[in-house]
């Protein structure tokens, strides 16, 4: 599977304005656990975490014919400053509600009760699946690991099924 990584970070992406070479310890879990599963990057960007740019983002993967998944993270939490979420939900043509609520719940067993503040969801857009996670490395190692790598070839098929 061709993979995007979007980091979603307003604080990493000003240090990248300012030349800086910021730490995306999510982005890089990503990265590394997609590929040891044999998948390739197709691309990887760190952006704010803006309607716009994520927008943007999103439409460039899915114009991308070497992208069958989007991988997010960052922007799902509660702040006002958080808005993956509701950027990305509304576009997605079916939801994947179990991935959130599945989520939260192997959360739980990590982290406690803390977990019920993650928006972790996924869903499918044009046949590509579009998974958004939390900002957290931890949170990424877990989706990625118990949840995403081990269902991935599943769910771009059945999307792709017409």
């Amino acid at each position: 599977m061709g993979i995007y990584v979007l980091t979603c970070s307003t604080s990493k992406f000003k240090q990248l304005q300012q030349k800086q070479q910021p730490d995306d310890e999510s982005g890089d879990i990503i990265e590394r656990l997609a590929a040891d599963a044999g998948h390739k990057i197709a691309e990887r960007k760190l952006i704010a975490d803006s309607k716009p740019m994520i927008r943007k983002a999103l439409r460039a993967a899915l114009a991308n014919r070497e992208v069958d998944v989007m991988i997010v993270t960052g922007g799902t939490g509660l702040s006002q400053t958080d808005v993956t979420f509701e950027t990305i939900s509304p576009i997605l043509e079916r939801q994947i509600p179990g991935f959130g609520e599945i989520f939260r719940r192997v959360s739980f067993d990590e982290i406690g009760s803390a977990a019920m503040m993650s928006r972790a969801f996924a869903g499918t857009i044009k046949g590509k699946a579009v998974f958004c996670l939390p900002g957290s490395p931890n949170g990424v190692k877990t989706a990625m690991e118990k949840l995403i790598l081990p269902e991935l070839g599943h769910i771009v098929g059945l999307s792709r099924r017409t």
